[in-house]
């Protein structure tokens, strides 16, 4: 047996990295086995929009953040993006990405909210009347 069907790690000092399981990190080590994002009561569903607070802790605050954290707070940096954008950039699980935002939230670092809501759809009745005026036509 070679080392890729046993399961051994792919490289010696790879201790991290499973051929077949892939990474070795558990998602609740990331969170500190945290599945909530906290006492805040934010929901962060899949388009809440995360923005980097502009009065947070700058720099300074980073070296206590964990590296998914800092992941996140660069992902943000360029751009508001939304809580789904971000687990795909950080290449991170949804619900992991959720109790680390929760995190940042509580620290200040970032801002969340929801998108504006798009308008209401006419009524059905009313868009066949159109469609069928526009076939009179």
């Amino acid at each position: 047996m070679n080392e890729h069907t046993t399961g051994a790690p792919r490289e010696p000092g790879s201790q991290w990295y499973d051929y077949e399981a892939g990474p070795l990190v558990r998602p609740y080590a990331m969170t500190g086995g945290r599945t909530r994002s906290g006492p805040t009561g934010v929901r962060f569903d899949l388009i809440a929009l995360v923005t980097l607070d502009p009065g947070g802790s700058g720099a300074d605050g980073d070296t206590m953040l964990g590296p998914e954290h800092r992941s996140l707070v660069d992902l943000c940096r360029t751009e508001t993006q939304s809580v789904a954008e971000l687990a795909a950039g950080a290449d991170l699980p949804v619900g992991v990405v959720r109790v680390l935002l929760g995190d940042l939230l509580e620290l200040g670092r970032v801002t969340v909210s929801r998108p504006v809501p798009p308008a209401q759809l006419p009524d059905e009745r009313i868009l066949r009347e159109v469609i069928e005026g526009l076939r009179a036509l």
